[in-house]
């Protein structure tokens, strides 16, 4: 079973490796803000010799009260839209920007499940957000298919290819 997606995780290192290139050409840091990966971005980032040159930090935030108290997420988005929500990672990614000394950050929330899931939000509901500093965070919500691990999985891959997508814009405002 350890072996069972060794194939993803070489596809992983090379798509971070491709993630930390691209910001070393552009002389950025990354900071990421995580609750359902638990980690997992800033793990496939640092796997890359080198990535102390591009990444910056990583923020785990799981619970409530460590998005308001790390990130700065509000009371109120958490308790109008919830922690899986596309306002909740916007306001993560803009509070993993002002408390880190990286010019470019990812953050990342969802329901993984087994367990957790509701009729609007259903297991694998995963919501990102990417941001450059002083820039307008950018968006999106996916429905994952899968296990725990695969949700998880997916959730990274999206999270870095989301980074690769926004650094011509990080480029042109540096």
């Amino acid at each position: 079973m350890p072996n069972r997606h060794l194939a993803d995780d070489s596809v992983l290192f090379e798509l971070a490796a491709r993630v930390g290139e691209a910001l070393k050409a552009q002389g950025l840091m990354l900071a990421t803000a995580e609750s359902c990966t638990g980690g997992w971005i800033a793990q496939a980032l640092t796997a890359v010799p080198g990535s102390s040159n591009w990444f910056e930090r990583g923020f785990v935030t799981y619970t409530y009260i460590s998005k308001r108290e790390m990130l700065g997420v509000s009371q109120e988005t958490l308790g109008a839209h919830g922690a899986v929500s596309e306002q909740t990672v916007c306001e993560m990614v803009v509070g993993a920007l002002a408390k880190s000394h990286a010019q470019v950050a990812v953050s990342v929330s969802g329901t993984a499940g087994p367990a957790g899931g509701t009729p609007e939000k259903p297991v694998g509901t995963v919501c990102f957000a990417w941001s450059i500093k002083n820039g307008e965070p950018k968006s999106a919500l996916k429905c994952f298919n899968g296990d725990r691990e695969a949700v998880r999985r997916q959730a990274v891959h999206f999270a870095l290819e989301g980074v690769l997508r926004l650094l011509p814009t990080a480029a042109a405002s540096k």
